[in-house]
């Protein structure tokens, strides 16, 4: 089974192997998708986990034992057409190509089924056409 949470670190947690962990005490594996970790201060990490669905809520349990903050990422990018003005920003952090302008029409064209639902680009679209549908 996978599940695809948002991790946040309190400061004194960021060193944590939280991964290491997971896949030694767990059996369970963690695909990060998106880390923004600094030394001394709140880390976010979007990690997909994969493995029996008992072992993933136990390491769920043991992650929030640990003050990290665990939300299941159950959403999917929804693009707003009439606001996106086809700049093709996103398409630029886009990491699996789901965001892409059309060579011929210069218009965004939106794969979903490429999607892994990262977020990098919803905070890069300038009138904010790219959001979350939970």
């Amino acid at each position: 089974m996978k599940k695809r949470v948002t991790l946040t670190f309190p400061k004194r947690a960021v060193q944590m192997p939280v991964t290491y962990r997971l896949a030694k005490d767990f059996n369970v594996a963690a695909n990060i998708i998106r880390a923004q970790v600094a030394p001394n201060q709140i880390g976010q990490l979007v990690v997909e986990l994969s493995g029996d669905i008992d072992q993933l809520d136990a390491a769920i349990d043991w992650m929030r034992s640990q003050n990290i903050n665990v939300s299941l990422t159950l959403g999917e990018i929804a693009i707003d057409a009439n606001l996106c003005v086809d700049c093709g920003l996103c398409t630029g952090v886009c990491p699996t190509e789901a965001l892409t302008l059309n060579p011929e029409t210069y218009k965004l064209t939106f794969t979903r089924a490429r999607c892994i639902v990262c977020e990098q680009c919803i905070p890069t679209c300038p009138v904010q056409a790219i959001s979350t549908n939970l």
